[in-house]
């Protein structure tokens, strides 16, 4: 079938109305709904921001903060022997400025002393940003789940079989303890004070970097051993006691 052409007389209707509907306005009942949607809108608006501003969550305000000045003893027990890291990691060039570029964003270093310094320059190490992790990137120290990556300038002082590479991985090193070759896994025993009998640590398999240094005079050892060695604290441990840490 074909489709019929609407006639002339309703295309001049069609076009008639049209032509009366131009300029007219929208009008509301007694000229107020518009106004007072306008007004909800506000309302609404005002009580969302001040919502989101009251529920926001706080700063993190908890220790250590930029005005504290803490100290962990630490060590690494790689297989039987102990090492610390060398170098000094507040040293500054001739113009007094700081040659360690994680020294210079967080203030966390040690002076061969095997000491933690956690002097805070900013929120990087701060509160809940107080890592274990944060003192180890200064020495560029890279510690995962499986495995330990020693920097060329902190290999000299290390176990002879992992001096060369700087490795240290559960899958493919092992420790030899009394002559004989065992396999070994890494771990982090980490005390809250270094006055804590030794079975007071703590034992981490994983997440080491996130293992928190959220109060001051800890104790924290990095090892690798063979399952079932006794992790104890760093022997300089006994160098200090509360008192000396809070004049260092």
């Amino acid at each position: 079938s074909q489709a019929v052409a609407p006639s002339s007389s309703s295309t001049k209707k069609a076009a008639k109305h049209a032509q009366k509907g131009k300029g007219q306005k929208v009008r509301f009942q007694n000229g107020t709904l518009f106004p007072f949607i306008v007004a909800l809108v506000i309302v609404l608006g005002i009580g969302l921001v001040t919502y989101a501003r009251q529920s926001r969550p706080a700063a993190d305000a908890s220790a250590p903060t930029v005005n504290d000045h803490w100290h962990h003893t630490y060590g690494f027990f790689l297989c039987d022997e102990w090492v610390q890291l060398e170098g000094d990691g507040e040293a500054r060039d001739v113009n007094g400025r700081p040659t360690n570029v994680a020294y210079a964003r967080t203030g966390i270093h040690s002076h061969d002393d095997g000491l933690i310094h956690w002097h805070p320059f900013s929120s990087a190490s701060v509160g809940r940003r107080a890592t274990l992790g944060v003192f180890l990137d200064t020495y560029d120290v890279e510690l995962t789940n499986d495995t330990l990556q020693f920097p060329e300038d902190q290999r000299a002082q290390l176990p002879a079989a992992f001096s060369e590479s700087g490795l240290i991985d559960e899958d493919e090193s092992t420790c030899t303890v009394d002559g004989e070759e065992e396999s070994a896994q890494l771990q982090v025993v980490r005390w809250d004070n270094i006055s804590d009998s030794d079975s007071d640590g703590s034992t981490f398999i994983a997440g080491f970097d996130d293992i928190g240094l959220n109060q001051d005079a800890m104790a924290i050892v990095i090892a690798f051993v063979p399952d079932g060695t006794d992790v104890v604290k760093p022997p300089w441990n006994n160098d200090f006691d509360q008192s000396v840490l809070n004049d260092t």
